[in-house]
């Protein structure tokens, strides 16, 4: 007999970066495993290091790290991680990113940008990622920027089942706040049996965040409108859609986002805005000024557990959303 064989079974290993521990610490628990001690510091200089406390040759490694604020330090440091794993040996290296950064930034607008999602996604390549498991991209087109596979996770599932449960849905409308959400939103229409607003908004090209909302298209007079977006960052666009649908006579709105990325004046908007209730899920960390009580964080980690479960067992991702 030539050769050798092994009785060696597959091995799952969960690592984390120091971006946002609480949710890999939440999926780590769903999937029944503790994630692998590491060992990641900053020198004086900024640089960082990162080293594995155990063995990962052979191993299916998961690394989870989102995207969250100082982003770009964090990007390095899941580069690094990668590398690491890859330099260890390990039999594949799926990379977890619930929060994509510079998911925006996927096409040109203007002749001399840069297409900087297509960047992240070449240096994840570049650094050793076999797969990329994420949630709600900013456009799904940002897949087709990978070589290998992608798995496209959603939030609509958690965000819609929780307003469903506490909104009559008789009273329900779902709003888009601007043209590109509409068909997230008619999924929403689809799953809690409400119709659909549109609010019309127009951006200044040449000022980062400033947006004018002109008019809302559809019905909300006396209804429960809910607004659905991928992400908030500053906050100016949902307050001031808001503001146009309490405008138009809407009851009461609520707003819900995948995505909380809450920078600058955006706890001051939220605060101070009319809106009833702000609805997140913890696929970025809630900053500690913003713990308000209209402010509802729900957990994606059951999501993303059972998503890398199925990696690992060779199943089906997509399975997890065929109902939508």
């Amino acid at each position: 007999m030539t050769g050798i064989k092994t009785t060696g079974e597959k091995k799952l290993m969960l690592f984390s970066g120091r971006a946002h521990p609480e949710l890999a610490e939440e999926v780590a628990h769903q999937l029944g495993v503790g994630l692998v001690p590491t060992k990641a510091f900053d020198f004086a200089n900024g640089e960082i290091y990162v080293r594995y406390q155990e063995s990962a040759r052979g191993a299916d490694c998961f690394l989870i790290q989102s995207h969250t604020a100082p982003i770009n330090k964090w990007i390095m440091e899941q580069l690094i991680m990668i590398d690491a794993l890859k330099r260890a040996s390990a039999r594949s290296i799926t990379v977890v990113v619930p929060f994509y950064g510079y998911a925006r930034q996927d096409k040109k607008h203007r002749g001399r940008e840069p297409i900087s999602a297509r960047l992240i996604a070449d240096l994840m390549k570049t650094a050793g990622a076999d797969r990329v498991v994420t949630v709600d991209l900013h456009t799904d087109q940002i897949m087709g920027f990978f070589d290998g596979p992608v798995d496209h996770l959603f939030a609509l599932p958690v965000l819609a089942d929780y307003v469903g449960a506490k909104v009559d849905r008789d009273k329900l409308t779902v709003v888009s706040p601007d043209a590109g959400r509409v068909r997230v939103a008619d999924r929403w229409c689809d799953r809690l049996g409400a119709p659909l607003a549109i609010v019309h908004k127009r951006r200044d090209k040449d000022v980062a965040n400033q947006v004018t909302v002109h008019e809302v298209v559809g019905d909300v007079e006396g209804r429960v409108c809910v607004l659905v977006d991928d992400m908030i960052d500053t906050g100016g666009t949902i307050c001031a859609a808001a503001d146009a649908l309490f405008a138009n006579g809407a009851a009461d709105v609520i707003v819900t986002a995948t995505h909380g990325v809450l920078s600058g004046p955006a706890a001051d908007r939220l605060k101070n805005s009319k809106v009833s209730e702000f609805v997140f899920t913890n696929t970025l960390p809630t900053p500690s000024e913003l713990e308000l009580d209209k402010i509802t964080v729900l957990s994606m980690a059951p999501t993303i557990a059972r998503a890398l479960r199925e990696v690992f067992e060779d199943g089906s991702v997509t399975s997890l959303f065929d109902e939508q």
